[in-house]
């Protein structure tokens, strides 16, 4: 049973400098493309909409969960929820981990993302959710390193 992706990249920056691009919601947004209403508190639901072309009409919800400062960072949410009459409140959400260590002599940062919790995505919606999110945690790691590294 499919339960888990992880993802992870070298970025040639400082970790404080990935710790804003991921932790401030209005950098993270930047990179991940959708538009956070505000900023970003454990605990607190985290609402927006998405930006990338062609979802604009996505409205997008996590649940802020930790921030360690500057080593991790996490959320919940309900993986690829983009049909926007549908409501996924009733489902199980997974777990986004955003893991930073520092490397070398401090210019650059290992990077791992790890989503889990699909195990618990609905039958019908599971295979789907993890294969868009899989394919959309490289597509992120691409844009958080074009934006750190820029």
């Amino acid at each position: 049973m499919i339960a888990t992706i992880e993802k992870s990249v070298t970025l040639h920056a400082p970790i404080k400098q990935v710790w804003h691009a991921i932790a401030d919601s209005s950098e993270f947004g930047r990179w991940f493309m959708v538009k956070i209403d505000a900023p970003f508190s454990p605990g607190s639901i985290s609402r927006g909409h998405i930006t990338y072309p062609g979802y604009e009409h996505i409205p997008w919800e996590a649940r802020i969960v930790r921030m360690d400062e500057p080593h991790l960072f996490s959320f919940t949410w309900h993986p690829y929820a983009i049909n926007p009459v549908v409501n996924y409140a009733h489902e199980t959400p997974t777990l986004v981990e955003f893991r930073l260590k520092t490397i070398v002599d401090g210019t650059q940062t290992h990077l791992t993302i790890v989503e889990s919790g699909f195990d618990a995505v609905p039958e019908h919606r599971r295979n789907e959710a993890w294969r868009m999110n899989e394919n959309g945690w490289g597509k992120q790691l691409e844009n958080i390193r074009a934006y750190v590294e820029a």
